[in-house]
């Protein structure tokens, strides 16, 4: 098993920034890929991005160019960094993590992400 634990949520006015920290614990070896994905009230689950294996970087239309996915693999650590939020980024957020084309396996408890004037 996996345990995922985020950090780094909170609210922020439109424009600010904000950096999401997710440390992995646990199978270690089985994670291949990481992402972050998030839930705004009323809507699905959204993959926001993933970093899929060692280099593969995928990001949703809806954050490219605003956020940035980063992975200290001596740390087992990922980061989000998030840039240019709008009030449309209010959402939890959730670290994932797992195998190579399966970076949604486990999932973390969440963070809340506020983004208001």
């Amino acid at each position: 098993q996996v345990q995922l634990v985020e950090s780094g949520g909170g609210s922020v006015q439109p424009g600010g920034s904000l950096r999401l920290s997710c440390v992995a614990s646990g199978s270690i070896s089985s994670i291949a890929s990481m992402g972050w994905s998030r839930q705004a009230p009323g809507k699905q689950r959204e993959l926001v991005a993933a970093i899929i294996g060692s280099s593969l970087i995928k990001y949703a239309d809806s954050v490219k160019g605003r956020f940035t996915i980063s992975r200290d693999n001596a740390r087992n650590t990922s980061y989000l960094q998030m840039d240019s939020l709008r009030p449309e980024d209010t959402a939890v957020y959730y670290c994932n993590a797992g195998p190579l084309l399966v970076p949604t396996r486990y999932w973390g408890q969440g963070t809340q992400v506020t983004v208001s004037s």
